[in-house]
């Protein structure tokens, strides 16, 4: 996988000096480079951005790119706004449905992530797992952030709201991963934040929520990506 994560890091050095001469007006003193990178649960797309933006900013480049993850997890509605709903055991059963998301907020702050380059931070909310819901404000990108690298299950799929997501973006990015594999990473996960208190019950809960909504991802983002990573076994959970 080394060779894949210095290859993504390439891909981004290059497409931030072609972003650059390319910038007018007030994006010319400080153009933004936003990365979409999408994928199903379980494929390791958060390891692929924490790791590319941890070796970018690590990066012995004189003109390496301030870079930032900003997870699309924050748009999670919260527990209490699934209670209010009429379907409210179904909501909280299939809890990462993209009903269950605040797709039109995260539009807004890819949106406002590309305005804002060079003159003010942008707030955005994160997800925090013991707690199982989201965090208003966790994140601060500043305003001199070079590279977003905006990372969440739905990011290229080509429905409402989502589909206004792709267009932001400079460069979209799509991770593969055998359903086995992304089942086996998802229980993994359910036991350790404690959605599930067994393996067959988690192993459930992915084979009939989470690998749907996979099989959804990858059938909706098709032609929608300018990059396909295949997720292997290595990667962590």
């Amino acid at each position: 996988m080394e060779s894949t994560y210095k290859a993504l890091v390439q891909r981004i050095l290059l497409r931030w000096d072609e972003k650059r001469p390319s910038a007018s007006g007030a994006a010319a003193m400080h153009p933004r480079l936003i990365i979409a990178l999408a994928g199903p649960p379980g494929s390791g797309k958060t390891t692929i951005a924490r790791r590319v933006v941890s070796d970018l900013n690590a990066s012995p480049e004189p003109r390496r790119p301030k870079s930032i993850v900003v997870p699309a997890d924050g748009f999670h509605l919260p527990l209490e706004a699934l209670h209010t709903l009429p379907n409210a055991a179904e909501a909280i059963a299939r809890r990462g449905v993209p009903w269950t998301f605040d797709g039109a907020g995260l539009v807004r702050l890819v949106h406002q992530l590309r305005a804002s380059a060079g003159l003010h931070p942008v707030q955005a909310p994160t997800f925090d797992h013991a707690l199982k819901d989201p965090v208003p404000c966790g994140l601060t990108v500043e305003a001199d952030v070079d590279v977003c690298v905006v990372e969440g299950v739905y990011l290229l799929v080509d429905e409402e709201p989502w589909s206004r997501i792709a267009p932001l973006a400079d460069d979209r990015w799509l991770v593969r991963v055998e359903p086995a594999l992304a089942r086996d990473r998802v229980a993994a996960r359910h036991v350790a934040a404690g959605i599930e208190d067994t393996m067959e019950k988690a192993l459930f809960r992915a084979e009939s929520n989470d690998l749907v909504n996979g099989e959804y991802i990858v059938r909706h983002s098709e032609g929608r990506y300018d990059l396909l990573i295949d997720s292997i076994e290595e990667l962590p959970n």
